[in-house]
């Protein structure tokens, strides 16, 4: 960044390209999510030996990811998909692409199944408000600690899942989806945890580190609290914590970034930036901070 204030070098971070809202573009969310539900019914099919899968990144494309997944016959589980955007919408679509039933929370919590079923959690179906007021969107985005999570309820949704896509983001003002203790108790039936979002010591208190595209899972011992040897121990929450995950289908991610830029950005990029997307995401103009990111001073020093 030195150099480029030195050359008086104006730079723009495509990842902080936002509407006057502050609402993301573009982005790469939209793969995170199909990689990581992917992930995930790997990682099942591993710990149980059902069925084991290519790994996404010797896929050539999302067609042959989801080609993949018709090896994955999967018994009578119940899946969580938390999240409402691009994210968590990319793990609907995986999901989607193995034609699994998606069900409303009532159904998920109250009634069994034949066969495979997911639900898409959104922030209300988790969280409810201290003093029982009705949720409001508002109120729990900007004071989330007036909320509590009863993800992990006795008889609620920790009960019942046994694989949890985690795809939302996550304040760390509100409460977190299940304790260290939670996960203890018997009835704690998620065996598998698809952690997209990789926030270290977060929302999900067994993702205590990132892991690799090459190296994709780690076990969590509940009891001991404690990184198993192998992943697949019998004991072990299998977790995946994968921080880049769009990087396992480059071809198909790089061409929906590559399409959004051209469509939403280029022409505020190399003309009239009316709406401000170029200057909101600018770092530097001239060579000087601006003034959106003028907390990294102490870092261009």
């Amino acid at each position: 960044m030195l150099e480029m204030m030195k050359k008086a070098i104006t730079m723009v971070d495509y990842e902080c390209l936002v509407d006057k809202n502050d609402n993301r573009i573009i982005g790469f969310g939209r793969f995170a999510g199909i990689v990581g539900a992917y992930n995930g019914i790997m990682a099942y099919g591993l710990k149980y030996k059902m069925f084991d899968l290519k790994p996404a990144h010797l896929c050539h494309d999302k067609k042959e990811l989801f080609r993949e997944l018709e090896k994955a016959n999967l018994p009578n589980i119940k899946i969580v998909v938390t999240g409402g955007g691009r994210v968590a919408n990319g793990a609907c679509e995986t999901l989607g692409a193995m034609n699994v039933r998606k069900v409303t929370p009532y159904e998920f919590l109250n009634y069994t199944f034949r066969e495979p079923v997911y639900v898409q959690l959104h922030s209300q179906d988790y969280y409810e408000s201290k003093d029982k007021s009705p949720f409001s969107a508002f109120d729990f985005h900007h004071i989330p600690a007036g909320y509590r999570c009863n993800f992990s309820d006795p008889q609620s949704y920790a009960s019942v899942t046994d694989v949890l896509i985690h795809c939302t983001f996550w304040d760390p003002r509100a409460d977190i989806l299940f304790t260290k203790a939670r996960m203890k108790d018997p009835d704690f039936r998620i065996s598998v945890i698809a952690d997209v979002t990789c926030d270290i010591d977060g929302s999900i208190p067994s993702t205590t580190k990132a892991t690799t595209i090459d190296d994709k899972f780690y076990g969590y011992n509940p009891m001991t609290e404690e990184i198993t040897a192998d992943a697949f121990d019998r004991d072990a929450i299998i977790v995946m914590s994968v921080d880049n995950l769009p990087c396992e289908l480059p071809r198909d991610a790089s061409d929906g970034f590559g399409k959004h830029l051209i469509e939403r950005v280029l022409p505020s990029l190399f003309g009239d930036d009316a709406d401000g997307i170029v200057a909101r995401a600018s770092i530097l103009k001239d060579g000087k901070l601006s003034e959106r990111f003028a907390y990294l001073a102490d870092y261009a020093r």
